[in-house]
């Protein structure tokens, strides 16, 4: 048996009133990936804050190499060789690529190694292709979490958490990574990589431990652990959708007709866009019918933040006509940035978007009793883990957050709904219900777009899909309606985006 660098006993801990740790027990082994499972709320980002230095437990017993160690720090963490990618970003936005990368070294490159140098090639290794000039606030969530990974790795970690890395890479991107986290545990690191879907897990991982609220309720060999018992570790008995677990490939064909599809919602003729990195759109002709789904899928970089914000309405084009809806619900890629203000509670939060509805307000001034009414029936649907609507968003785990998110903006019932990868950082229930609420809104006359990573959740939900590349939109056939021929579609076009040097060293073009 591999021996063992971090073991974790009895740890608790509490915010307040809530408990979001009550005795989790985790062992990592040198040589090994290990997974870590469980729901919204469960206690897995909680628990590796505990481990890298982020918080201190208020019960149990840290052991590093075997003897107990106090982590008051993240300086304290990495003294150990304890690396965490997080899944709330800890990027200085203002700050350049390069700047972020060098910021997080802090001395630690061997000498006579220079940052760019270093960093050229971690890049070259993994294939975590980033711009390095931009500042960090000009890219989007993907670019974001590939930089998190190589600011980890750049510090060489013995102990390497990575937590939900997955959720807004590509397929490709993905797999690559997974290749990465073998070579490392292969070296003699203890790995662990934290998601919701078991596909990824058992992709990868040698060992498996669920947490289920804040306790270690099962670790098992992941060639002995079977994916239905891993699913009622997780959230229980029944019904989840297996497209959220990663169980088995989405259905083969297009989604029924749209029953309003003879209802144009969204008209987009000859869009542009452009900025000071030049056309992040070019000549963007979309129809969208009420009552239908349609699905953009694309490497991130692409044109699609933009695209999702000319629909929803908050970015105006450089040429061509958008024909819009007055009522929008739109779940933004970056919750914590775009989709919640941290400082404010649920009910605040919800009436973010609900303001804009006439049902809430009276006279001039904004109806709180039916906010805080929406704001309760969200915490209950959604199963948000909060103590009140008086909790704050930043109090949420980033899952929960995202179930706020979600419920908000699908109560707010509008003629159009712009969803950037909604299930992000959803547990496998959450998803389902989630997957299930955009299947209904649909079937209501609501027209949806979809914009996802997830080229399964793409293919499941989606009637029409379109691929985005270099700001080119393309339909999808029925010919090329699967993975590979999507995947093909990703990446044609002008080579001008974040990706292009990966490109570049050989990327066929489709």
């Amino acid at each position: 048996m591999n021996p063992t660098l971090v073991r974790l006993r009895g740890v608790e801990r509490r915010f307040g009133s809530v408990v979001a740790l009550a005795g989790a027990e985790l062992e990592l082994r040198a040589g090994e990936v290990h997974g870590v499972l469980g729901a919204n709320g469960a206690g897995k980002s909680t628990l590796f804050n505990v481990l890298g230095g982020l918080l201190r437990p208020d019960g149990g017993t840290i052991e590093v190499d075997g003897r107990p160690v106090v982590l008051t720090s993240p300086r304290d963490a990495w003294a150990h060789g304890i690396g965490l990618v997080h899944q709330h970003f800890t990027l200085v936005p203002t700050l350049t690529v390069s700047e972020n990368l060098a910021l997080g070294l802090r001395g630690a490159l061997e000498p006579g190694l220079s940052v760019q140098r270093a960093v050229r090639e971690l890049i070259e290794r993994t294939g975590l292709d980033v711009p390095l000039q931009p500042r960090v606030e000009e890219l989007g969530v993907g670019d974001r979490q590939r930089i998190e990974i190589l600011k980890a790795l750049l510090r060489d970690p013995r102990i390497l958490v990575l937590d939900e890395p997955t959720a807004v890479l590509t397929p490709d991107e993905i797999e690559r990574l997974f290749d990465l986290l073998r070579e490392l545990a292969g070296e003699g690191r203890a790995v662990t990589l934290v998601a919701h879907k078991l596909d990824d897990v058992l992709a990868v991982a040698d060992r498996v431990t669920v947490l289920r609220a804040g306790r270690t309720v099962l670790t098992a060999a992941s060639g002995e652990a079977d994916q239905s018992e891993l699913v009622r570790a997780m959230v229980g008995d029944g019904v989840v959708d297996t497209i959220a677990l990663g169980l088995g490939p989405p259905p083969s064909g297009a989604p029924p007709s749209a029953p309003h599809a003879e209802r144009w919602v969204v008209r987009l003729r000859g869009v542009d866009v452009e900025d000071e990195r030049g056309w992040r759109l070019h000549k963007v002709d979309l129809d969208v019918a009420g009552g239908e789904v349609v699905g953009v899928a694309g490497v991130e970089g692409n044109g699609q933040r933009e695209l999702a914000r000319v629909l929803a309405g908050r970015l105006e084009a450089t040429r061509g006509t958008v024909e819009l809806p007055e009522q929008i619900g739109f779940i933004p890629q970056n919750r914590s940035t775009e989709g919640l203000i941290g400082e404010f509670d649920l009910v605040e939060n919800v009436a973010l978007a609900l303001y804009r509805k006439p049902e809430f307000h009276s006279g001039p001034w904004l109806r709180w009793d039916g906010m805080k009414r929406v704001a309760e029936e969200i915490r209950s649907r959604y199963e948000v883990a909060a103590p009140s609507v008086a909790t704050l968003g930043g109090a949420l785990s980033g899952g929960n957050q995202q179930r706020v998110i979600v419920g908000r903006e699908l109560e707010m019932s509008a003629d159009l709904l712009v969803a950037e990868n909604p299930t992000r950082g959803l547990d496998v229930s959450a998803a389902a219900f989630v997957h299930d609420e955009l299947r209904r809104l649909a079937s209501e006359g609501v027209a949806i777009v979809l914009l996802s990573t997830d080229l399964d959740e793409v293919l499941a939900l989606s009637g029409r899909i379109f691929a985005i590349a270099a700001g080119t939109l393309r339909p999808v056939s029925s010919r090329a309606r699967d993975r590979a021929g999507i995947g093909a579609l990703m990446l044609r076009g002008e080579r001008r985006t974040a990706v292009d040097s990966a490109l570049e060293r050989g990327v066929d073009d489709g």
